[in-house]
């Protein structure tokens, strides 16, 4: 009896000791299983907080934010100055000295085209520019975005001169969400052409005896320097904070202005 109890009690604590020991596989495992399940979850979560933080830190951006870190498609050169400062004519001569490199697009111009071409929306175009008011940012922003797009796809331009944009805070907001924060566009700098307004009323009075715009009169003069003075000139002081404005004096002759405003695009 007693040699048969034996081999049992052998076998028991056999069985005893491989059960323990299995549990403290199962154990081990599970510990392991849990320790790895915190690992991944506090990496996603670093992950996600790092992500969090850089697209904060993207929208917080102004003129060139770009959230992708890609070269942007786009360089651009804000040309500002009150109406009459020579923006255009400026612009015409950059592009006739840069050839096939840098195009030239006039927010007003796109918007007169707009008003002319009879969409729904050209009543409201019309009416603001009529009252020397600025017309809804996040219209101008795309038109200046198709016109790139078609330069873009027709000439292989990518670097252009934008003049009389931005004129306002909602301007700047409507660029940085449309073609700043997206990395399709980046600002160079901001050409600011500083000029006297009697300067100015005098040369759009002039220029109005053959532009046949509704808005080259004093009355329509007087509420768009209003409105420059208002809306625009902020900008330009919050482009300087960022050390982004090259001021160049335009009370002078072209030929004069023009030799301080390319001198500003070499390198470009």
């Amino acid at each position: 009896m007693k040699d048969s109890i034996t081999p049992l009690l052998a076998f028991c604590a056999t069985a005893a000791l491989s059960t323990a020991i299995a549990r403290q596989r199962d154990s081990s495992a599970a510990s392991e299983l849990t320790n790895a399940q915190v690992t991944k979850a506090a990496t996603a979560t670093t992950t996600s907080i790092a992500t969090e933080t850089s697209t904060n830190a993207t929208a917080q951006t102004t003129t060139d934010s770009i959230s992708t870190g890609a070269e942007p498609k786009y360089q651009v050169v804000f040309v500002l100055g009150g109406p009459g400062a020579g923006k255009g004519t400026q612009c015409e001569k950059l592009v006739t000295e840069f050839q096939g490199v840098w195009g030239h697009l006039s927010a007003g111009d796109l918007l007169r085209a707009e008003r002319k071409s009879g969409s729904s929306l050209a009543t409201l175009i019309n009416d603001c520019i009529s009252a020397g008011k600025i017309v809804p940012s996040e219209i101008t922003a795309t038109l200046l975005q198709n016109a790139m797009d078609v330069a873009c796809k027709d000439q292989g331009t990518t670097k252009f001169l934008i003049d009389g944009f931005p004129r306002s805070q909602g301007n700047v907001t409507a660029w940085e969400e449309k073609l700043g924060q997206t990395g399709i566009a980046k600002v160079e700098f901001v050409l600011f052409l500083d000029c006297p307004e009697d300067i100015m009323t005098s040369r759009l009075l002039e220029r109005g005896l053959t532009s046949g715009r509704n808005d080259d009169n004093l009355e329509v003069i007087r509420k768009r320097f209003v409105t420059f003075r208002d809306e625009s000139m902020p900008i330009v002081a919050a482009y300087g904070k960022e050390n982004k404005v090259r001021h160049v004096v335009a009370d002078r002759s072209i030929d004069a202005v023009y030799a301080d405003v390319i001198a500003l695009f070499k390198g470009l």
